[in-house]
């Protein structure tokens, strides 16, 4: 029996083992890093409206999430979770999971809360309770899911051609097109390409009207070296824990502000993601890593948000401080109650949140708040 042998004899029964070493490359550029997951399911209680469990012995983890059976089931309620450090060996307090980040790609295998980066970890512990006001029960075959996202040297972020406006997009004029920021690549975070070998996808009408902003959720003290392991987290926990053809956002901010590319396909082009759902065929994701509900973003971020959404409106002629009418790819109500129907055509600014167009907290009521400077700012990077 070889060591991977033995290794994976050790956990046999108790976790699921993910995850397989990337395709080979020149030893002086990136690596593809593997990522690998352990799986543990959350036993429900006999009338099905709370569940929890306590991992009081992991292999190390740094991101985790919970999954359920059906991809379509919402989980009405709440889930909490908490963690043990690997360093300090204390427990964390009590941190809210997003219990409903809305549907993903038509792949999906699973339905899943948000990921939520953790830091490195060795126990693990989570709680759901149901709304008590809802009649429903908690979705079937809940699992806690803990996302190793592997160790790697992370790039450097791949510069533009110098100091120009990208050339226009597929469907795009370029009429107000800003110079293209500095991007992390995929090869630069170190994704594994192995798992995903899907062929992107690109919007049906070749043109991004609008561009939606999101946070991760999780911990905002990762080290900013730390990001792209984040980010490497976060795809795995997409791809291979909840089924999706690839990571869904098409952008990733850290909170010193550097850009990554997320989903696959040409960060030039209008790759079609799984971010913003019933509005993904006309809409380009930009995420912020962290939780921004009272935590104020700061001006690395909104300056780096404010260049990408710039740049990437700007192939398509389309002014950052408008608005743009979306056609609804599926009934939904969003954060303010306003609900709409499949067909419906709704306006909302060519640079807006999450919760504009889906039921949720996301991006966080302050980063959130600073959409109006987020705009303003992008206006300023158009016109210079």
């Amino acid at each position: 029996m070889n060591w991977v042998q033995m290794a994976a004899a050790a956990v046999t029964g108790v976790f699921a083992l993910h995850g397989a070493p990337g395709p080979a490359v020149p030893s002086d550029g990136p690596r593809p890093v593997a990522a690998h997951s352990q799986t543990r399911a959350v036993p429900l209680a006999p009338d099905q409206r709370d569940a929890d469990v306590r991992l009081s012995e992991t292999r190390p983890f740094s991101l985790l999430g919970v999954t359920w059976d059906d991809p379509r089931a919402r989980l009405t309620g709440t889930a909490e979770f908490r963690t043990r450090s690997a360093v300090s060996g204390q427990w964390s307090g009590w941190s809210a999971l997003d219990a409903d980040d809305g549907p993903g790609d038509a792949s999906a295998r699973r339905g899943g809360t948000s990921a939520v980066w953790a830091g490195p970890s060795d126990g693990a512990e989570v709680r759901i309770v149901a709304d008590p006001d809802a009649t429903a029960v908690l979705p079937a075959g809940l699992r806690l899911d803990l996302i190793d996202p592997g160790q790697g040297t992370p790039g450097t972020p791949v510069p533009p051609a110098a100091g120009s406006p990208a050339e226009p997009a597929d469907g795009g004029t370029g009429t107000l097109g800003a110079v293209r920021p500095a991007i992390t690549s995929r090869a630069g975070w170190g994704a594994d390409e192995s798992i995903s070998p899907a062929a992107p996808q690109y919007l049906p009408g070749g043109k991004v009207k609008a561009v939606v902003v999101h946070h991760t959720a999780g911990s905002n003290a990762y080290a900013c070296a730390d990001a792209p392991a984040v980010v490497r987290g976060i795809y795995a926990y997409h791809v291979q824990q909840l089924g999706w053809r690839d990571i869904g956002y098409n952008f990733l901010v850290d909170k010193c502000g550097t850009l990554y590319e997320g989903r696959k396909g040409g960060v030039d082009r209008p790759v079609l993601g799984a971010h913003a759902y019933g509005f993904n065929t006309e809409t380009s994701g930009i995420a912020v890593l962290g939780t921004y509900t009272t935590a104020a973003p700061g001006e690395a971020v909104t300056s780096a948000v404010a260049r990408l959404a710039a740049w990437k409106l700007g192939q398509y002629g389309v002014s950052p401080t408008g608005t743009t009418t979306l056609t609804a790819g599926a009934d939904g109500t969003n954060y303010f109650g306003r609900a709409w129907t499949l067909g419906t055509r709704i306006s909302l600014p060519t640079i807006h949140g999450h919760r504009d167009g889906y039921n949720t907290q996301c991006p966080g009521d302050a980063l959130y708040a600073e959409l109006t400077r987020i705009r303003t700012l992008a206006a300023q990077a158009t016109a210079g």
